[in-house]
């Protein structure tokens, strides 16, 4: 049933303001929410302007359908039709006198939309379904709304207009706030840095794996790995970012409560990825990854990795490292992974006295042992530790809570490398863990070492990373056309062997390996002080993480040649870029920086402290320095002292890089010293890339300014 409410003759202008007047009205009275009442409005504008521009005059009529609960509009005309109408709504058709877009944009805003057009006139209907609020609209209503319209007095083209701008306002004022909320989220995003982008490619390559053990236990592990993740990395990326003041001072009640909820978090997140582990050993889908490797830098880095949890100086953590033991060949990463467990179990129930870690070859297998002076295990629970979540009781055990899934993990992962774990202790006296692995997986020889090429001086060398030998001989081909040395690899471990011996002036790398993936590898190059321009050229679409790993380049497969020759010779031409130096133990801080520095512009270098900012800058002789203020050993003022008595690098720009908030003594001495202050909170600005690059720009005119006056 229809009941229409009102309508009108199209005669002139101001019966067009009068019909958008009348629409809004109505949409307002049938409960239509303010965006709806000015789509509505605007198509009756568009379709009324058109009947009294074209048709010289017409009719509209708003009438509301009870039974479909469709508020309708229809703008009626006697005009000669529209002779280009399946153009027009098909979107091609450009009208002389607009853009042709009334009748498609009315189409697009509306629920419903129809139009008959021929040589004596056209009739265009369109509506849209009133909300829920409009079911409550009886007869009676309808015909108050009715009355109401008649008595209104048509609205003149400036009041309609005053209104218009008075809804655009709105408009914009709401677009202003969701355009915050969005600059917000993408700062909140931004406060990831490389590693935790490699961290979360990592897990979701594990959750990828994952497959059942048990049908519920899968269907478990398969949801905690999704829900519990995802919040337990926003809350360290959230702690991260209070303890590093990015946000202001905290008191130290608020410091340590936060700290508290850090500890928590990372304790869950732990338990969290042993659980999915167990679950994939179990499952058989935990995939091994053989490399060679000595066993001198695996102690190197536990040792680098595991000496801060040593709470004081009562308890030594000692590495033998071994001599004469083989390379190994087999999972690293594995077992690095059960060795962790050993020692930081070690640390946890050794209060004072010693951890010892060693290694030693024994037949065709090496012995890891990590030997502690604790508190030792009973007999009778030497079997009970290797149980998922069982805890032993005791005194430290109350005191240094665990998940209960470490030494369990540690087995299966053991026996999946075709090792053993064993363990000694005698209660009082300590404990002895024992990985046993054979030094070549499944019996598999570690790879032949390859040959170096004889490098020409006069070319650059230029090394390939690809498995398939006869994309890296196009590769190669090309490439040497153009005037560079190539040499191919087909793996990552023949690629850092190499590298080990040979530095390249450029790496041409495929991301999707036969038999691994070389994003970790992309971001050991680029974490180096003295990075390797990486030339990335894979079928990964993943462009945002192949730049935030740290990529100069990216070409997607396949390509013309020509593309991969420029991009090879523009990076390989960006070592005269001038250097930035970053002094800031704030390594999140440091990534939003390098973010908007323009890589084709500079060569950007990361200082994790003072001494070592003061070290590099002597070294690199840089274009630029940003300095943060709170930093452990050497503060930002120490630095900077240190810096300005240094004749070589004395007339070095630097920028304060801090959120210090400055009194006034501070900025004059900063100022005095020719210090520009870019505080840390402008990276969370909409326009913060802009003002980077205005502050570069200026910096750059000075130092050329004191060039010429030199």
């Amino acid at each position: 049933m229809n009941h229409e409410l009102h309508s009108l003759m199209l005669a002139n202008e101001r019966d067009v303001v009068s019909a958008r007047q009348r629409a809004r009205l109505i949409a307002e009275t049938l409960g239509f929410d303010h965006h709806d009442q000015i789509r509505i409005a605007t198509a009756v504008s568009e379709i009324a302007r058109n009947a009294f521009r074209y048709a010289r005059g017409g009719a509209v009529s708003f009438t509301v359908d009870q039974t479909s609960l469709l508020f309708l509009i229809s703008v009626t005309d006697q005009g000669g039709g529209i002779p280009h109408l399946d153009e027009v709504l098909g979107g091609s058709y450009r009208s002389k006198t607009g853009m042709g877009m009334g009748l498609l944009g009315t189409k697009r805003l509306m629920d419903a939309f129809s139009i008959e057009t021929t040589r004596h006139g056209t009739k265009v209907q369109f509506g849209k379904l009133i909300p829920h609020a409009g079911e409550a609209i009886d007869a009676a209503t309808l015909q108050r709304v009715s009355a109401e319209l008649k008595r209104q007095h048509p609205a003149t083209p400036i009041d309609e207009l005053q209104t218009q701008n008075r809804e655009l306002l709105r408009t914009l004022n709401e677009l202003r706030e969701r355009k915050e909320e969005l600059v917000q989220l993408n700062s909140e995003l931004q406060d990831t840095n490389r590693g935790v982008v490699a961290l979360y490619a990592e897990l979701d390559e594990r959750a990828d794996y994952l497959r059942r053990a048990s049908e519920l236990k899968s269907s478990f592990l398969s949801n905690m790995s999704h829900e519990f993740r995802t919040p337990l990395n926003s809350m360290l990326a959230l702690t991260r970012m209070l303890l590093d003041r990015m946000d202001g001072e905290l008191s130290s009640e608020q410091d340590q409560q936060i700290r508290f909820i850090q500890k928590s978090a990372h304790e869950l997140s732990e338990m969290v990825d042993d659980l999915l582990d167990l679950a994939k050993v179990e499952a058989g889908r935990l995939e091994v990854k053989p490399k060679s490797f000595d066993a001198a830098d695996l102690f190197g880095a536990l040792r680098g990795m595991l000496k801060p949890l040593l709470a004081d100086s009562s308890l030594s953590l000692i590495f033998e490292v071994p001599e004469e033991l083989p390379a190994l060949f087999t999972d690293e990463q594995k077992v690095s992974q059960i060795l962790r467990n050993f020692i930081s179990n070690a640390i946890k129930f050794t209060p004072r006295g010693e951890v010892r870690v060693t290694a030693q070859r024994i037949d065709t297998s090496v012995e890891f042992c990590v030997a502690d002076t604790g508190i030792g295990i009973s007999e009778s629970d030497l079997q009970v530790i290797f149980e998922e979540f069982a805890q032993i009781e005791s005194s430290m055990q109350r005191r240094v809570k665990g998940t209960g899934l470490g030494l369990p993990l540690s087995r299966k992962l053991a026996e999946l490398l075709g090792g053993t774990v064993e363990v000694r202790s005698v209660v009082g006296q300590g404990s002895t863990f024992i990985l046993k692995v054979p030094s070549n997986y499944r019996g598999s020889a570690p790879p032949v070492e390859i040959e170096l090429p004889e490098i020409d001086p006069a070319k650059q060398f230029v090394l390939i990373v690809e498995d398939n030998s006869e994309t890296a001989f196009i590769y190669a081909r090309y490439l040497s056309a153009a005037g560079f040395q190539t040499y191919s690899v087909s793996s990552v471990d023949q690629a850092q062997r190499l590298i080990s011996k040979i530095r390249p002036a450029a790496v041409v790398l495929d991301l999707l390996l036969r038999a691994e993936t070389s994003w970790n590898f992309l971001q050991e190059l680029k974490n180096k002080s003295n990075s390797i321009p990486v030339l990335v050229m894979s079928v990964s679409d993943d462009e945002r993480k192949i730049y935030g790993l740290g990529a100069d380049a990216y070409l997607a497969k396949p390509f013309h040649p020509d593309q991969m020759i420029a991009a090879v010779r523009k990076i390989t031409s960006m070592t005269n870029r001038p250097r930035i130096l970053m002094i800031d133990d704030n390594e999140v801080s440091r990534y939003l920086l390098r973010g908007e520095i323009s890589d084709s512009q500079y060569e950007v270098f990361e200082a994790r402290d003072g001494r070592e900012g003061l070290q590099m800058a002597h070294e690199l002789r840089p274009s630029i320095i940003f300095l943060d203020f709170y930093m452990p050993g050497l503060n930002g003022l120490e630095v900077l002292k240190d810096l300005r008595n240094s004749p070589d690098i004395a007339e070095t720009p630097v920028v304060l890089h801090s959120t210090k908030v400055l009194d006034g003594s501070e900025l004059d001495f900063f100022r005095g010293n020719t210090i520009a202050i870019f505080p840390k909170q402008n990276l969370t600005l909409p326009d913060a890339g802009i003002r980077v690059r205005e502050l570069m720009n200026t910096l750059a005119a000075h130092t050329k300014k004191d060039d010429r006056d030199a």
